[in-house]
């Protein structure tokens, strides 16, 4: 049989960052070369917003000056600039919508562009993280209220548990490290993904695989890791389906379960995909919908990355028997034969040039950091 390189040209994936920390991590994606998406950020904060380094920026409300932390500001803001949030994403096959829950605006504007997305008809997944431990029980209320709320907008929605970065990153983490772990969780969940969509693949997944398996009901995961070496096939599996952040999901209960196999051209070997492919099958049941896909990323060198994505899961559980928590390394540490890894754990639902939407002037600095009323 010979072997065809599938892409999917016309499949259209739109990341809009809503918020402080939501913008935050739509820049850590724009600054990494990622020219196949369109990049967005909404916000109630004007100079915030100004500091975005997105193609498309839409000002939520006139003021400009925030939503000082309260949710229904971040609402009713969104709530009137839905013809503006709509022509932005039209067009979209898939929406990505991040944000930090527990503040004002992602709290709040964040459903209202999973409502207006899904009005399209797009495929809908919220990538929200929730608050440090120290940020106060008020703010993890509100947040886990935000949470609640969103999950009955979107198809799937990954949270990120930023309290849990502190056990895997060391005490003696800085601030500044703190919050760029944050950003960058969240952007691995978001392109871990739409790599899956977008990459060229020799074995291909497309566009309706991903529909039918992120809008399974119930609870969801995803997890990607990469490994070099001979056994780089078992143990990127076995850390794909572990979570080092977020408490584990048994995947035994999936109801569709979606993976991709990344590696170069020259080093891809089918006893590898083989041996991927058991190692998850042999933790799903037998009637779950399982989807794979195969790419080649000459990058990698070595390396081979596994990305699963698991929904239809009833509720979170132990991990599942004989998987173990994926270690990450402490900032400024090299890392041995793990290179990246990023998990985290999901509930379900049953172009050129600065395009400005009320934007304030443009800077290239950051963006403020999660902590912030810009969430």
């Amino acid at each position: 049989m010979s072997e065809t390189k599938v892409s999917h040209p016309e499949t259209v994936i739109k990341i809009i960052g809503v918020g402080g920390a939501g913008g935050n991590a739509v820049n850590h994606m724009a600054s990494s070369g990622l020219s196949t998406f369109e990049f967005i950020c909404a916000n109630t904060d004007a100079q915030a917003l100004s500091k975005t380094q997105t193609e498309k920026r839409i000002q939520l409300g006139e003021s400009g000056l925030g939503a000082g932390s309260d949710p229904m500001v971040g609402r009713e803001s969104a709530t009137r600039e839905r013809a503006l949030l709509a022509e932005a994403l039209k067009g979209a096959d898939m929406v990505f919508i991040t944000a930090g829950m527990g503040g004002g605006t992602g709290t709040g504007a964040a459903p209202v562009i999973a409502e207006v997305a899904r009005e399209l008809g797009i495929l809908t997944l919220g990538v929200v993280s929730k608050p440090f431990d120290f940020e106060g029980p008020r703010r993890m209320r509100v947040a886990e209220e935000g949470i609640a709320t969103l999950a009955r907008c979107v198809d799937s929605l990954i949270i990120v548990l930023n309290s849990r970065l502190e056990e895997v990153l060391g005490e003696d983490v800085t601030q500044k490290q703190a919050f760029a772990a944050a950003d960058e969780v969240l952007s691995k969940a978001v392109t871990g993904i739409a790599e899956i969509i977008s990459v060229p693949g020799m074995v291909n997944v497309d566009f309706e695989d991903v529909r039918t398996v992120m809008r399974q009901t119930g609870m969801a995961m995803m997890g990607s890791a990469e490994h070099a070496g001979d056994d780089r096939a078992v143990k990127a599996a076995a850390e794909a389906i572990a979570c080092p952040l977020l408490d584990g999901a048994n995947l035994r209960a999936a109801r569709g379960v979606l993976v991709n196999i990344a590696a170069s051209e020259e080093t891809l070997k089918l006893r590898e995909t083989k041996l991927v492919m058991n190692a998850i099958c042999a933790q799903t049941n037998d009637d779950a919908i399982i989807k794979f896909g195969a790419v080649f990323d000459d990058t990698l060198g070595d390396a081979m990355r596994v990305t699963v994505v698991a929904t239809g899961l009833n509720r979170p559980s132990d991990f599942p028997p004989g998987a173990r928590r994926a270690s990450i390394p402490r900032p400024g540490a090299q890392p041995q034969s793990v290179l990246r890894q990023n998990a985290m754990h999901v509930p379900t639902r049953p172009t050129s040039g600065q395009h400005e939407m009320r934007s304030a002037s443009l800077s290239r600095q950051s963006a403020s950091p999660p902590g912030e009323d810009g969430q």
